[in-house]
């Protein structure tokens, strides 16, 4: 008899994310006899996300079985892919540092989870826990892929790659369908006509094609359809939140001449370009959303209390596709079906115009043998010179957690394309000494500091 997969969640109590990806995974029919194995360290949530997992199981009338650990290791035993979503620290204390401390220098952000100092500090909070589930793997599921759904994407799998080569992974994002999904949209074009192909660094990764199918097999450029309707002002039509109007990125589209795959609301805060002290007319002009992660998360806290008591009481639970690679990659890994997803993997020589050592979101071969990423060459150099800006703070932030030096934590923040744009070098060494001992614990404890210690 044909054995079944193992996939482990670590983070397990992220529950709407978890209950989609094992709703596409228990659809495919190879995968509907796998074990879900629920980790998670909040006894409620685990508890929450097993309800929902059985119920799952109960709706599709599958032969899975769910299983729950605390113990992370003994959850990771005998596992062939390993979903990691986490966040460490959460809302609160975590994320309102990230937001309440730099404002105080006049530091503004929008969604703070990638780069500038806000993502810094979760890079700092976040991988040290990555490098655990990475050694609990080497200790009982060597082979395994993890499929690492955390952020800031591109430090982590950077930092992986530099401190466990051998362990099979990739980072994984909605963004670049996710976009294509809202272009098609913005064009009245059904989103199964277009073809496109997408390369950088995650949540800076350009359509370096976006094409439209045409009745006689031939393929359209989109790029001036795409430049007309911004300029007439049809583009960016309305979308799922109305405090993100995404204009930021197709006035981008117009200096750079491609289009980036991550939002408006994060893409003013990855340049220096838009949020400037003084300048309300440019926050008003583009509608940049400031303090919007935030704001999703008091929604998001709010919505699952309802959430979470409707999967309780519910006898069934409704299994819509979702967006995620997930189950497409476990399939085609474990039945050799090939597929195409995009991925973070370690550079390698991918994109030529980039460091080898990187992080690169490229499209990506999945097959039995695993995550193959496809070669992409140069980038245009307008497109090359913009994410080295990010590069150069995701390269400091793994340099500080590999060396335990915590002078380029400080040398990370300095670098940062919009920090650099509103804050002086005084500004920036006391903004992350305030910022590291806010964190106190959160952080390794090579990183913490008190201020103390600074002020002598």
């Amino acid at each position: 008899m044909a054995r079944n997969p193992k996939i482990t969640f670590i983070g397990a109590g992220s529950t709407v994310f978890m209950k989609n990806i094992v709703g596409d995974v228990l659809q495919r029919p190879a995968l509907s006899g796998a074990t879900i194995a629920l980790m998670d360290l909040n006894p409620q949530r685990l508890e929450e996300s097993a309800i929902v997992v059985n119920k799952l199981i109960s709706t599709l009338g599958v032969k899975a079985k769910a299983e729950t650990y605390s113990d992370q290791r003994k959850a990771l035993s005998g596992a062939d892919f390993v979903v990691v979503a986490f966040q460490i620290g959460g809302y609160e204390p975590c994320t309102v540092t990230d937001f309440e401390v730099p404002k105080k220098y006049g530091l503004r952000q929008t969604i703070a989870d990638t780069l500038g100092v806000g993502g810094i500090m979760r890079g700092l909070r976040t991988v040290p826990h990555l490098w655990k589930v990475c050694e609990d793997m080497l200790a009982v599921c060597p082979e395994a892929i993890m499929l690492q759904y955390v952020n800031p994407m591109a430090i982590n799998t950077w930092a992986i790659s530099e401190k466990y080569p051998t362990i099979r992974q990739v980072g994984l994002c909605h963004s670049v369908q996710g976009t294509a999904m809202e272009l098609a949209h913005d064009l009245d074009i059904p989103y199964e006509e277009i073809r496109y192909r997408a390369a950088g660094i995650n949540h800076m990764a350009f359509y370096l094609k976006f094409e439209h199918r045409q009745p006689d097999g031939s393929y359209r450029n989109l790029y001036p359809d795409l430049l007309r309707a911004y300029r007439e002002g049809r583009a960016p039509k309305p979308g799922w939140n109305p405090r993100c109007p995404n204009k930021v990125r197709y006035e981008m589209l117009t200096r750079l001449g491609y289009f980036v795959t991550e939002s408006s609301e994060h893409f003013a805060e990855y340049t220096p370009y838009f949020i400037k002290e003084g300048r309300e007319d440019l926050i008003e002009k583009f509608g940049i959303p400031l303090d919007e992660y935030p704001k999703r998360c008091i929604e998001q806290i709010e919505r699952w209390k309802g959430q979470a008591e409707a999967y309780r009481s519910a006898d069934k639970i409704e299994v819509q596709p979702s967006k995620e690679y997930a189950s497409s990659i476990i399939n085609s890994v474990w039945t050799g079906e090939p597929s195409v997803i995009y991925g973070n993997v370690r550079n390698n020589g991918c994109i030529t115009s980039l460091p080898t050592n990187c992080a690169a979101e490229v499209p990506c071969l999945v097959d039995a043998s695993g995550i193959q990423p496809t070669f992409i060459g140069d980038l245009p150099p307008q497109l090359t010179a913009l994410i080295r800006t990010n590069i150069n703070v995701q390269e400091l932030t793994v340099q500080a957690l590999m060396t335990e030096n915590r002078e380029h934590i400080y040398h990370a923040a300095m670098m940062d394309p919009h920090t650099a744009a509103e804050l002086d070098l005084d500004q920036i060494w006391s903004l992350v000494d305030d910022l590291l001992a806010t964190h106190g614990d959160w952080l390794p404890e090579w990183a913490r500091t008190t201020r103390k210690v600074q002020a002598a």
